[in-house]
């Protein structure tokens, strides 16, 4: 069944003249009011540009040496850097400890044998882990040797 089946716009028409005959003598000046209204709002929404200005990027330079600074000051600054993240890591590792313990005692709490699914869940670590070491170590040429003596 179509939608349009029950449309029929003859009774909106006829509706619209009788409203239209009803509004008396100021109908003309009621209707030029509203046909006014109308063409002035459209013809300031047409006016208006819906494109956004696309935004110039952006440069940021490194500020945060100095010009003069030393491979001293470098070396410095890279081992402070490694410290930090060596302390983040180790942060990082015991949140992990404590949100393991946590989960293995509710674990042992409702049944489950925590310490087989560890061992199983330490094993597939330990492979990954040698899996991605052999991997990378297959990128990297042997150190000393040329790609004639290879």
């Amino acid at each position: 069944m179509s939608f349009w089946q029950n449309v029929n716009p003859s009774g909106a028409v006829g509706d619209f003249i009788t409203v239209f005959r009803q509004a008396g003598n100021n109908r003309w000046r009621i209707a030029a009011l509203a046909a006014a209204t109308t063409f002035g709002l459209f013809s300031l929404l047409t006016g208006e540009s819906w494109k956004k200005p696309r935004a110039l990027p952006e440069i940021t330079y490194i500020t945060s040496w100095s010009e003069h600074r030393t491979a001293a000051e470098t070396q410095a600054f890279i081992a402070e850097n490694q410290r930090r993240k060596d302390a983040r890591e180790a942060q990082w590792k015991e949140y992990d400890k404590v949100g393991q313990d946590a989960w293995m005692a509710l674990g042992r709490a409702t049944g489950i044998n925590v310490d087989k699914l560890k061992a199983q869940a330490d094993a597939d670590k330990a492979k990954a882990d040698a899996e991605a070491k052999a991997k990378a170590e297959a990128l990297v040429e042997p150190a000393g040797k040329t790609p004639v003596e290879r």
